[in-house]
């Protein structure tokens, strides 16, 4: 088990590998997640961040231009949030063939039951409607992010509680590999959970996400924003503002728990709002102000980059570049120490 806080002079780095599937901007609900922990490894770790376009081509293979016009939507959306390129390195799925000739590999170490049984699969065939119809590519992904934590090498991945389990089965293809090859050539990773859960969306439901329209993008104008907070779903029965309310499951408290800073200045709203006498109005108004100062600098910088596709391309190129060299290397030891067949290893 590593300490991922050991960041003494002596200790090597540890690696980290995150990354977002490009199928529409990036959202408050990915700050918190992940992105802002990312924010805090990149000065720590050796962190490796994957634009994840092949995998965005499991569900959305009827819409490619949507994943191809997204890869520098979300690039711009890293760079924005302070993402720095000479810490960590940003690197397109699709253009590291290593992964994909990791995945073909892996996928020879784990059956389909397995792929099935995975809870987070499970969640999302039945959310996604698919039935029996699964894209083998969406039932396999799990064995692609293998190739993906596993070609970096990573020791972490930044997940939320639901992708634990998709952590458990790539280490369970490690194990496989190094058993079979009598040597531990690849590490096991440990899944990073945030310890504030996963944001809901605006209107209350468990999930923020891009599909369901309930999210506050990151790239967000002023108005929107405040439309967003002015529809969130607060307490139902709540119809006056002398009227006692309810704070569980109330949305405006769960923001205000993670994006106000001012920890008894909420614990005072919560036990005002259940005494009664505190409008919802008051409440969004506070979360408003919080938002747009979060979301204020994100949105300039991201204009700032906009202005120049060209360098934000060179970025990725670049860190493709790097993480293609780091992917290659992996292949390579795995298929030696598999003993797979390879011309070099035959004697002319």
């Amino acid at each position: 088990m590593h300490d991922m806080h050991d960041t003494s002079a002596s200790a090597p780095r540890l690696t980290v590998l995150t990354g977002d599937r490009p199928t529409g901007p990036l959202h408050v609900g990915h700050y918190v997640g992940s992105l802002k922990t990312r924010l805090e490894l990149q000065e720590t770790h050796t962190q490796y961040l994957l634009v994840a376009d092949t995998q965005a081509m499991t569900d959305n293979a009827h819409d490619p231009d949507k994943v191809r016009r997204n890869v520098l939507e979300v690039a711009l959306d890293y760079l924005a949030v302070g993402i720095d390129p000479e810490k960590t390195t940003i690197a397109v799925q699709s253009a590291l063939p290593a992964l994909a000739e990791l995945t073909l590999l892996y996928l020879n170490f784990v059956t389909v039951a397995r792929l099935e049984r995975n809870p987070t699969i499970k969640e999302e065939i039945q959310a996604r409607g698919f039935g029996r119809d699964i894209p083998a590519g969406f039932l396999c992904y799990p064995v692609a992010q293998a190739a993906d934590i596993t070609g970096f090498k990573a020791h972490f991945v930044p997940v939320g509680e639901d992708q634990a389990p998709l952590i458990e089965q790539t280490n369970e293809i490690v194990r496989r590999i190094n058993r079979q090859a009598g040597v531990d050539v690849l590490p096991e990773a440990q899944a990073l959970i945030p310890a504030m859960g996963r944001l809901p969306g605006v209107d209350g439901k468990a999930k923020m996400s891009k599909s369901q329209n309930n999210s506050i993008a990151l790239s967000s104008s002023p108005d929107a924003i405040r439309e967003a907070v002015k529809c969130m779903y607060t307490d139902p029965n709540h119809l006056r503002a002398s009227d006692p309310g309810t704070v569980e499951g109330n949305v405006v408290f769960t923001y205000l728990d993670v994006f106000d800073d001012d920890r008894a200045e909420v614990e005072r709203l919560k036990a005002a709002y259940r005494a009664g006498g505190l409008g919802d109005m008051t409440l969004k108004r506070r979360l408003e102000d919080k938002l747009q100062a979060l979301i204020a600098p994100m949105r300039e910088r991201r204009e700032r980059f906009a202005q120049d596709p060209a360098h934000v391309f060179s970025v990725l190129r670049e860190g493709t570049q790097r993480a293609k060299a780091v992917t290659q290397q992996t292949l390579d030891e795995v298929r030696t120490a598999l003993g797979t067949f390879s011309f070099d290893s035959v004697s002319s």
